[in-house]
């Protein structure tokens, strides 16, 4: 009991210590001469501008019983239909220009920011799941007992790790990309899973290195091969060990992937500094950025903790 009361405390404590910390913040951010305006960026994460639509040439407005808009045009076009309208600016016999508007349509569609953040959502899982593909070959070729095997796993590793992503980037889209013909996207994916498969495989080595070597002799023992012992016994035990370190690289590769602007991939980064050039709502602009990108990072990082505890308990 007594220790519940002090946790409330200490909960207490956080609550107040995190109320001054957005105090502070807040009281900062009224000392400097800029105007807050919030509402110029809610159209770049859900656009409400209603669809309009123009007519493509000169010609008639002809609106029949069922409230059919169509345009017939003086040159013989085919007749231009309108199919869905909330709000009209013309009226049945009107004669309209190239260009003029005809009406236009409410509707609800993502934003420039929601766009980019589903770029960036894409470029993570595809860079991802070959990132752990590579991770993996290269750890089991680091543990391998061929000299060749550990020399180019060695190798891959550490001018990976010892170089910075950017530089890769340009690497793999200029020069490789120029050779192969790669398109940013692809150039991008490559990239990163290269970069993010250097670090897993460190992170899978040293979860195999934990496991006991009895674990494979005994496997052995059994009259099991070396892959398969590799796969049923130790490869489930080391991947426990590794879920917290692998899910920190997880998130790394989310926030890494915002490097990939470099090169004209619209993701959650680039679209932000398109919104920015065309909002000047700098401020507001980058903070939700940033929350879309904790967003994802924590809902990613919740996920991991789920399946830990699932993990644990079926111990």
């Amino acid at each position: 009991m007594h220790d519940k009361k002090n946790n409330w405390m200490w909960h207490l404590l956080s609550l107040i210590v995190l109320v001054a910390v957005g105090f502070s913040i807040y009281s900062a951010s009224q000392k400097i001469d800029y105007t807050w305006q919030w509402n110029r960026v809610v159209p770049y994460i859900i656009d409400t501008s209603p669809i309009e639509t123009y007519a493509e040439y000169d010609g008639t407005i002809i609106i029949n019983d069922a409230g059919l808009i169509t345009v017939e045009f003086d040159n013989g076009e085919p007749t231009q239909v309108v199919a869905k309208a909330d709000d009209l600016f013309v009226s049945d016999g009107d004669l309209v220009f190239e260009g003029d508007t005809v009406s236009s349509l409410d509707q609800q569609s993502m934003g420039v920011l929601l766009q980019g953040l589903l770029m960036t959502i894409k470029l993570s899982l595809i860079s991802l799941f070959f990132a752990v593909i590579i991770g993996l070959v290269a750890a089991l070729m680091r543990i391998s007992t061929n000299p060749l095997s550990r020399n180019f796993a060695f190798l891959y590793v550490e001018v990976i790790r010892g170089t910075p992503l950017l530089v890769q980037i340009f690497i793999v889209y200029f020069f490789l990309g120029t050779i192969f013909d790669l398109d940013r996207f692809t150039a991008g994916i490559a990239a990163l899973s290269v970069f993010t498969g250097a670090y897993i495989a460190e992170i899978i080595r040293s979860g195999i290195q934990s496991i006991s070597p009895g674990q494979m002799e005994a496997a052995r023992s059994l009259g099991m091969s070396y892959p398969k012992a590799m796969i049923y016994v130790v490869l489930p035990q080391a991947f426990k060990r590794t879920l917290p370190p692998m899910a920190g690289q997880f998130i790394n590769l989310i926030k890494d992937s915002s490097l990939v602007s470099v090169i004209s991939i619209t993701d959650l980064t680039k679209a932000g500094r398109e919104v920015v050039a065309g909002s000047f709502a700098t401020f507001e602009v980058w903070f939700a950025v940033a929350a879309l990108y904790l967003v994802l990072t924590s809902t990613l990082s919740f996920g991991v903790q789920r399946i830990e505890k699932r993990l644990s308990t079926s111990d």
